[in-house]
């Protein structure tokens, strides 16, 4: 069998890493030889294709100079290697040990036939060793005679082709790894035991093409030790990283023969240990369409500065991206991030102006403005809500408990209710009304969770009642309360405008010119915040004694000030300082920086939308918003009188004719390519970050994305396979991949001279 050596007397494992494997060869005069000279009776009868995928003889039944590395990860056989080394007697002294394998008795004309064919094996190898000499020489001489002579192109010699089809089989083992989301690694190497081998999921597929009858792969690594490593974890990342950046250009490629794009980037992400920023770009392809695609992975910094350098040279330099035509960016980040991907926003705002910073469409503005608030507090508030609704999601059964809890609470309110158990199926973190709808289920949750902890039956496993405990701790902490009532009333004011920004078309457009009254009303708020925040301390104080929870400072601050007695603050100013007026003045900065001039003047240019134009009966301007872009017009001096044409168009239009409501509706309109200038006005309107992507299966990137990170244990995750993974509808071009490869690894590729191993570095005993 595969993991014992078929040898007679023989019991070693090919688990042995230190001892190398060999397959039996599928050539049958060869295959013929192994099977004489092994003496065993019932391998006879069997075929060199079933001997070559279940039987193995290990090292130590080959002379030393039988064996070769080729290189430092590779042991291999001569081509002309026949077992001679074999214990034919032992099994005598123990007749019935159950390892032993039939041994076939020769007779005396069968051991004179095996004389004579060592004898003639010896003297083709001295006659094969003298004509490698003489052509040795022949090419020295030709070489010498030749160097004055032009260099030709020549065609690929047999061995260099044979090397390209072997690199091309490894290249479809990766990319299928990645498209099927397999894990280079198949076990812990930690919870081997020393000196024991195993295949890793990549030696494993490339076994399985062997026994299905890869020729290439088969005639690469049949004479080799089936116990050791076929391809190094260093090949395999270069040949990782070869894949991901060919399948990037594909898409790379479509975004430089657009010209214009945008930047947005997701959360953090942990890849093996380390965290990576998910970067994705935006465009819109020949067809028209907006499109939204992920291209990789970059490493995340601490210094924010040293991250603008990286994240500027990766998308320029690396990706070869021009970033004169970016025209968005946006920053979809976990808390304690924001301040930093601002840094980034701002650097790269400095050196093109154009790329303008605004918010990204799949991301709430409240749930974007709550991130960014740099409070601890709120951090921490973040993360505990998005762990309890983790922990119902993960069990129905937890939620029909919950279900059971809300209907309890609310039998004098049932449609409160219903809509309220209706919310708990979603994913409500993500709401703009996150904190409203938090308020009003936290009694629920809580008597939910402390009865789930308290329960005495075995109705749920030990990690929900853990789980259970720590989170109604959390939720009946004062600070926690008092957190998320502040921000449930901080953020209503930017509730309404935020929802719109995500609405049609037109509710986008008609929000810009809504942000100065939000911000208006901001300010009032901060301009009587000691009012407000009496209000509001009030709320979070009944709430907390409706859950029976004691009003009282943070004991890091209690702890704070031991011994300082002139100390007389109160909770509710404690709260005010702390929390009320720093989140209020960071909204309304916030509101500023990602509603700038320009952005707000992009978003006036949302009225060439002709559903938008007939909402303002056709009088707009766009001329004047639109000189943001006077630059990327094919046509900058016909604008006034194409505008015109574009606004008589629609105003004039047959009865039966509807407006279109949105860009991509525009975009793909069969006449819209006389119109050039209106033409790309939307093209770059509808890249800024903010614009939804209307059509979903073109802006499943970051789905995509997100089920990868969903599905793939964090230490099995590689930025490589990921790219793979999340693309795994791009075309790919494996001559390109083996073409490149050979460029940058010329001396990986090139076949080495065997060269006898030490018999100690293949054939000691585990």
């Amino acid at each position: 069998m595969p993991n014992f050596c078929a040898a007679p007397n023989c019991t070693r494992k090919s688990t042995q890493s230190d001892l190398a494997f060999f397959r039996f060869p599928r050539d049958p005069a060869r295959c013929q030889r192994w099977v004489e000279n092994c003496r065993r009776a019932d391998l006879e009868d069997k075929t060199p294709d079933q001997l070559n995928k279940h039987y193995r003889l290990c090292a130590k039944h080959f002379e030393t100079s039988m064996i070769c590395r080729s290189s430092p990860y590779r042991t291999v056989l001569r081509d002309n290697a026949v077992p001679t080394i074999f214990d034919l007697t032992s099994h005598l002294n123990n007749p019935h040990s159950r390892h032993r394998k039939r041994i076939k008795e020769l007779s005396e004309d069968e051991i004179r036939t095996l004389k004579q064919q060592k004898i003639d094996e010896a003297f083709g190898r001295k006659q094969a060793t003298q004509e490698l000499n003489e052509n040795n020489e022949q090419n020295i001489v030709s070489e010498e005679g030749g160097e004055e002579q032009e260099e030709e192109a020549v065609p690929l010699t047999l061995e260099e082709r044979e090397n390209k089809d072997y690199l091309k089989s490894l290249f479809e083992i990766l990319i299928l790894m990645g498209k099927q989301n397999i894990p280079l690694d198949g076990h812990n190497v930690d919870e081997l035991p020393e000196g024991i081998f195993t295949s890793d999921n990549f030696q494993a597929l490339l076994e399985y093409r062997i026994n299905g009858g890869d020729e290439v792969l088969r005639k690469r690594f049949e004479m080799t030790a089936v116990n050791l490593e076929y391809c190094s974890k260093t090949q395999q990342k270069q040949m990782l990283e070869i894949c991901e950046n060919c399948v990037r250009e594909e898409t790379l490629r479509e975004v430089r023969d657009s010209h214009f794009f945008s930047i947005v980037t997701d959360e953090v992400v942990d890849i093996a240990g380390e965290e990576h920023l998910p970067v994705l770009v935006r465009f819109v392809d020949d067809s028209h369409n907006l499109r939204e695609e992920f291209i990789g992975f970059l490493p995340y910094e601490a210094d924010p500065e040293i991250l603008a350098v990286k994240f500027h040279a990766t998308i320029t330099e690396k990706w070869g991206l021009n970033m004169e035509y970016c025209r968005g960016q946006a920053y979809i980040v976990s808390s304690g991030f924001a301040s930093k991907m601002k840094v980034v926003a701002t650097r790269l705002l400095e050196k093109y102006p154009q790329a303008v910073y605004t918010l990204c469409s799949s991301c709430a503005l409240n749930v974007w403005l709550a991130k960014s608030v740099p409070v601890v507090g709120v951090s921490i508030a973040l993360g505990t809500i998005e762990e309890v609704c983790c922990l119902f999601n993960q069990s129905p059964q937890l939620l029909v408990e919950l279900d059971n809890t809300i209907s309890a609470l609310f039998q004098d309110n049932e449609e409160k209710g219903n809509e309220l158990k209706k919310i708990c199926r979603s994913q409500w973190t993500g709401r703009h009304d996150t904190f409203e709808v938090l308020v009003d289920l936290l009694q629920a949750l809580v008597l939910c969770l402390d009865a789930v902890s308290s329960d005495l039956s075995v109705r749920w496993n030990s990690f929900i009642v853990g789980r259970a405990f720590v989170l109604s701790s959390a939720l009946t902490d004062f600070d926690f309360i008092v957190t998320i009532v502040i921000m449930k009333n901080v953020l209503s004011f930017t509730r309404a405008f935020g929802k719109n920004l995500q609405g049609q078309t037109s509710d986008v457009f008609f929000a810009a010119g809504s942000l100065t009254a939000v911000l208006h009303s901001l300010n009032e708020v901060m301009e009587n915040i000691e009012v407000y925040h009496e209000f509001w301390f009030e709320e979070a104080t009944n709430l907390a004694t409706k859950l029976d929870v004691q009003i009282k400072l943070p004991g890091k601050f209690r702890r704070a000030q031991q011994g300082n007695f002139d100390s007389d603050m109160t909770s509710e100013n404690y709260y005010k300082e702390i929390l009320s007026v720093p989140t209020v003045e960071h909204i309304i900065q916030e509101l500023k920086d990602i509603f700038s001039e320009q952005h707000l003047k992009a978003l006036k240019c949302l009225s060439l939308v002709p559903s938008v134009m007939g909402q303002l009966k056709f009088n707009t301007s766009e001329e004047h918003h639109a000189d943001m872009f006077k630059n990327d017009l094919p046509n900058p001096d016909t604008l006034s009188a194409e505008l015109h044409c574009w606004r008589i168009k629609w105003k004039h239009r047959g009865k039966d004719i509807e407006l279109p409501a949105t860009i991509y509706e525009a975009l793909h309109l069969p006449d819209i390519k006389f119109f050039p200038n209106v033409y790309a006005l939307l093209k770059v309107l509808c890249l800024l970050p903010v614009m939804k992507v209307e059509n979903e299966k073109y802006g499943i990137g970051r789905k995509r994305l997100k089920a990868y990170l969903k599905n793939t244990l964090t230490e099995q995750r590689s930025s490589n396979l990921a790219l793979l993974n999340i693309n795994f509808d791009i075309k790919h071009d494996l001559d390109l991949m083996v073409d490149t490869y050979i460029k940058l690894y010329p001396d990986k590729v090139e076949f080495q001279d065997c060269i006898p191993s030490n018999n100690s570095e293949v054939t000691d005993d585990a």
